[in-house]
């Protein structure tokens, strides 16, 4: 797998602009790196092949579709072993509202970051699902007021 020190000039431009424009045409994509179109079509392939592009995906506006809450909502587990920690991220990673996960060290065990229709909707899933599972002893939930960034890519 190539890394960052491994690659180009032309590349991290590719990588760069794809971030911004996951729908930049392979032409499009050319003519802003300097290259004809077959070696940079070339080069997105050995990125995708090399792990370094991993998907395409749309940005969907959240608002619009009726999503006006983000919560983020520290879990702490009653047991660690590495079974109970596995099952739970298994069922994290089924709740569609779910939208990040991480484990973290510290006082809890895990951050996750959540989407609702409203306060009331996610108080549905913080007792109907969330606080049910095995193991999960403590919930403290977090409302965000306002997000100021919100990049899914990484610093090329």
């Amino acid at each position: 797998m190539k890394t960052l020190e491994k690659l180009d000039k032309i590349d991290k431009q590719i990588l760069k602009m794809m971030q911004e424009n996951g729908r930049i045409t392979n032409i499009d994509l050319a003519n802003k790196t300097g290259i004809s179109a077959p070696p940079c079509l070339r080069r997105v392939k050995a990125l995708e092949d090399a792990g370094l592009i991993t998907s395409y995906h749309a940005e969907v506006d959240a608002k619009l579709l009726g999503y006006g809450v983000n919560i983020f909502a520290f879990v702490e587990m009653n047991k660690h072993t590495e079974e109970v920690l596995s099952e739970f991220e298994h069922k994290m990673k089924s709740w569609p509202v779910v939208m990040e996960y991480y484990m973290l060290a510290g006082d809890s065990d895990y951050v996750l970051k959540i989407i609702a229709k409203d306060w009331e909707d996610y108080q549905n899933f913080l007792t109907k699902e969330l606080l049910v599972q095995p193991n999960v002893s403590h919930v403290k939930s977090v409302l965000s007021i306002r997000g100021y960034k919100n990049h899914t890519g990484v610093p090329v």
